[in-house]
């Protein structure tokens, strides 16, 4: 096997240990209950904003990892345009979290981001241990998404208050769910320090000691 191009051509130029991923913020809404979720998803993106701007000035890379909504000819930027339309239910929540140049984004067919995308080889690259998962839903998209990334042995931290769903008792439940089954840190992101989160993930895992020879009775 040839040996893996360690800069990608350059687009992968960051080296991180964490990184944070925005799941479907990209979002039309136009949908049944897309009111009632932007309703929720509003007020979160405003702290989802926040919570990015402080991941890039710690140096974290930002990943959007976006439904295609069924566009199979369109790319991220004609996605990101139609949302960004006048009359589309989810514009206030693109204008708010629309992608950065320096931004990475990953196109994904299902509720998972890693189901049939780049996200596994991306991440490879950059050298993650740890995702920071936010966005929209937080009992569909984000929960499949975590679980796969689970799976993977990523380290999980899912702040509370930057995910939505529809239902705000049904969000609570996954998240409680997703602290219990899935080891995630659901802190708000108010409690969430980047540098504490790379120097934890930079840790080197303990190395298991050397298994000693059994002895059986009679033996000295």
């Amino acid at each position: 096997m040839p040996a893996k191009n360690e800069d990608l051509h350059g687009s992968v130029p960051d080296k991180a240990e964490v990184a944070l991923l925005l799941i479907d913020v990209i979002n039309d809404l136009e949908f049944d209950d897309g009111e009632e979720l932007l309703r929720h998803a509003l007020p979160m993106s405003e702290r989802l904003a926040g919570l990015k701007r402080r991941a890039q000035a710690a140096g974290v890379p930002v990943v959007y990892v976006n439904d295609n909504f069924g566009k199979w000819q369109s790319d991220f930027k004609k996605i990101l345009a139609h949302c960004l339309e006048e009359d589309v239910r989810g514009r206030p929540l693109a204008e708010r979290l629309r992608p950065d140049e320096d931004d990475y984004f990953v196109l994904k067919p299902k509720h998972s981001g890693f189901f049939s995308t780049t996200l596994d080889i991306l991440l490879d690259y950059l050298g993650v241990k740890t995702l920071v998962l936010t966005g929209l839903t937080g009992d569909i998209c984000v929960l499949f998404t975590a679980h796969d990334a689970y799976m993977r042995d990523f380290n999980l931290v899912i702040p509370s208050d930057c995910v939505a769903s529809t239902d705000p008792g049904e969000n609570d439940y996954t998240l409680e769910k997703m602290a219990r089954l899935l080891d995630a840190d659901i802190r708000p992101s108010t409690a969430l320090d980047f540098a504490e989160l790379k120097k934890l993930a930079a840790r080197e895992p303990e190395s298991n000691p050397e298994p000693q020879p059994q002895k059986f009775a009679g033996e000295n």
